[in-house]
């Protein structure tokens, strides 16, 4: 069966997926300025972790997402029927 992608940019949408997953907002150390949160992505367990991520709060990540004119995709199981945390952030513009 193969797996299936939804793309949103509905942030009650991504905020349920992300949180369900236990993930949490964050950026990539050391981009961005004072008022720019930087690359966005979501730290799930076992990731990147703070090395290399900062959490930011979920108005910050939505900010700087709804700016970008970007959308969320992501796969709610993989081809196995696992669950899973893939997701990229995709043009908006169809």
């Amino acid at each position: 069966m193969p797996s299936q992608s939804i793309t949103t940019t509905d942030h009650d949408e991504i905020r349920e997926w992300v949180e369900q997953h236990d993930g949490k907002p964050a950026c990539v150390r050391g981009t961005g300025s004072d008022h720019d949160v930087g690359i966005l992505r979501i730290d799930f367990p076992g990731g990147a972790g703070e090395d290399e991520l900062r959490h930011v709060s979920w108005d910050e990540w939505f900010g700087k997402f709804d700016a970008s004119g970007v959308a969320f995709l992501y796969q709610k199981e993989k081809t196995d029927g696992d669950d899973s945390t893939f997701f990229k952030l995709v043009s908006a513009k169809g």
